[in-house]
């Protein structure tokens, strides 16, 4: 199969390099020349690399992918496009419908794996929008991961995407704050991460039961932790005495006094969910 990829990024690096090994024809694209070095054939132009039956796409940004596609907008019909780059929703819809619009199929995808993981078997790549696109080169997607695919709409890949991200990144935060707050009592934060990694994969096995309870909306049911119990006073206090910012930790708190305030102090921790579904 014949592959066009433009952007050669870390991540478009990586994705050119494995279906190439794995004996594909590609032809590469990027805007710093120096970087289309050792893969083969490379595009003189953008519309050079469009000759192909899968142009994928991973460059920086939404805008990026309107600046290197707009001025061969002409030429698209009839072009399979798979855009890797990371975007929104509404960003990925409306490449979608700019693409259609040209007589291109489009294709989007989320990839939930860092570079170095593209290629094992725990790499993940989500997909939304042309079946066409995703039947036609299944075998070369999954080369770069596990495929899950989310359907027509083009931003449900990025919507599943920005919904784990932002998972990772409140963790993430999360310890940031705790080693934050061990580090004036000179825990390093490498101590803390020993301690921490297994505390948190325990209670992660609590996420199903925490989804249980969501889908059913039964914040009252027996055996859960009440908010009037979560409450981070004295998390929020002690941050303070220990000379560091409680910015992270206040946004729970608020969540959490915003349903005791509301009458609500009895019903289990998940119901601050409901304080995020509306916007405050």
């Amino acid at each position: 199969m014949n592959i066009s990829f433009l952007g050669l990024g870390e991540m478009g690096s990586v994705l050119a390099r494995t279906a190439a090994d794995a004996g594909h024809r590609i032809t590469v694209w990027n805007r710093s020349a120096a970087k289309a070095g050792g893969f083969g054939a490379v595009a003189a132009t953008v519309r050079d690399a469009l000759a192909a039956d899968l142009v994928v796409v991973c460059l920086f940004d939404h805008r990026s992918v309107h600046d290197v596609l707009d001025p061969v907008a002409e030429h698209l019909a009839g072009a399979q496009i798979l855009n890797l780059t990371t975007t929104s929703p509404a960003g990925a819809r409306e490449l979608a419908h700019w693409a259609t619009s040209l007589g291109a199929t489009y294709l989007d995808g989320g990839i939930l794996a860092t570079p170095d993981m593209i290629g094992t078997p725990q790499s993940r790549i989500f997909y939304s929008g042309s079946v066409e696109v995703l039947e036609s080169h299944r075998e070369v997607l999954g080369l770069w991961g596990t495929v899950e695919y989310f359907g027509a709409d083009a931003g449900m890949a990025s919507l599943y995407d920005l919904a784990l991200l932002s998972a990772m990144y409140v963790m993430f935060t999360g310890f940031f704050h705790g080693a934050a707050l061990l580090a004036p009592a000179g825990v390093s934060a490498g101590e803390f991460a020993a301690m921490a990694v297994p505390w948190l994969q325990n209670t992660a096995a609590a996420l199903p039961e925490y989804a249980e309870v969501i889908d059913r909306g039964d914040y009252a049911a027996p055996g859960q932790q009440s908010l009037l119990f979560s409450d981070l006073t004295d998390i929020v206090d002690t941050s303070r005495a220990q000379g560091i910012s409680t910015e992270v930790v206040d946004v729970v708190q608020r969540l959490i006094r915003r349903q005791i305030d509301a009458g609500h102090g009895t019903d289990g921790f998940a119901r601050i969910i409901e304080g995020l579904r509306v916007a405050a």
